[in-house]
């Protein structure tokens, strides 16, 4: 019977505690932040209460975002070694303090009208106000969010050079479309214009266009610096080539990310906690992306990277149908969902890989 090929244990506890041991430093401040926060403000019982909550934020945050670590991972197998240490080390600080907090505190000032100063007062000092103008923040989240996710999922699931298919005939032709030339951009503006028109309240359609625009021209911009670089080139203009590659990961980070602030302040109003919680989702999330990288688990699960992409789409279109104030999909469904393509895909991976393996022993002559 074909089984996957493991690695020695003293090798993967190297690897563990090289992938994994800044996560958990990380996490470590981050606990104590929030319980010290706690005592603070409210004595051991409050200081346990947003240790929990930081906690449960952090998985929370790891499970939106699987899918997101494994579409990082067939980004980051073709970065240097230095931009990868660079996407863990940089990319967190980008990832808690600019897109977790600072973004989201620049989309309220927008939408809002408000300065970013006293909108970042608000943060720190009115949690239930800011809370308020980040909901009505939502429907122009959503739709740019929703378009550059679902533009990330059109152009893996129907790129034309790709030659592995999971679903069958069904990817086949996705990828026979494909051909025609910015089909994928003609699909997702088909699908924006949809939304705002069926989706979104009168009052707000034109802030949701305006959004949904946005993230599809940031999405062509960085695949346009990204297609400047050529592969048979990269040694002369790896700085170049690694530096595009990592403006890519954070703003599909960004992306990711979005969704989950939104459903932190359905948990707690506690701008502090939500960060602690959500920085160790998202540094959990960057380490388990190197560890992909590093183990090369996308060869040796041919579908995982599908999986994934799948899960991209249903986020986008899930965020897509929230530019819809009635409606809601509890964050817990659509973690579940992420995770569900990637299950299938790895358990699709496996008989795959069990097959080949067979076809392989039953060909070779007696």
């Amino acid at each position: 019977m074909w089984e996957a090929p493991l690695l020695s244990h003293p090798v993967k506890d190297i690897m563990i505690k090289r992938e994994f041991g800044f996560a958990f430093i990380i996490t470590a401040l981050a606990l104590v932040l929030a319980f010290w926060y706690g005592f603070q403000t409210g004595g051991i019982g409050t200081a346990l209460n947003y240790l929990f909550i930081a906690l449960v934020l952090g998985v929370m945050e790891v499970s939106l975002s699987f899918d997101n670590a494994v579409v990082n991972a067939s980004v980051l197998k073709n970065m240097t070694q230095k931009w990868q240490q660079r996407f863990l080390v940089w990319g967190i600080l980008i990832a808690v303090v600019g897109m977790r907090l600072v973004f989201p505190i620049l989309i309220v000032a927008v939408t809002s009208g408000l300065g970013f100063g006293e909108v970042a007062n608000l943060a720190l000092n009115d949690s239930e106000r800011y809370a308020e103008y980040l909901e009505k923040a939502e429907v122009a989240i959503s739709a740019f969010g929703g378009v550059f996710l679902l533009l990330v999922a059109l152009n893996y699931l129907m790129d034309p050079e790709k030659d592995e298919h999971w679903l069958g005939g069904f990817e086949r032709r996705l990828a026979g479309i494909g051909k025609l030339d910015t089909i994928q951009v003609v699909v997702t503006v088909a699908a924006l214009m949809l939304a705002t028109h069926f989706m979104v309240a009168p009052a707000e359609q034109v802030t949701a266009l305006m959004a949904g625009l946005i993230g599809l021209v940031l999405y062509l911009v960085m695949n346009a610096i990204g297609n400047l670089f050529d592969p048979n080139d990269m040694a002369a203009k790896a700085g170049a080539a690694g530096l595009s590659a990592f403006l890519y990961l954070e703003v599909l980070d960004a992306s990711f990310s979005l969704d989950g602030v939104i459903g932190a302040f359905a948990i707690t109003k506690i701008v502090v906690i939500i960060a602690a919680g959500l920085a160790i989702g998202a540094v959990f999330v960057r380490s388990l992306t190197l560890f992909l990288v590093h183990r090369g688990t996308l060869a040796e699960y041919r579908y995982l990277e599908h999986g994934a992409h799948y899960g991209i789409l249903a986020l986008a279109i899930i965020m897509l149908l929230s530019t819809n104030r009635n409606i809601h999909v509890p964050e817990v469904v659509t973690g579940l969902i992420g995770v569900g393509f990637i299950v299938f895909s790895i358990i699709s991976s496996l008989r795959a890989n069990k097959r080949d393996a067979l076809d392989e022993v039953t060909s070779q002559p007696d």
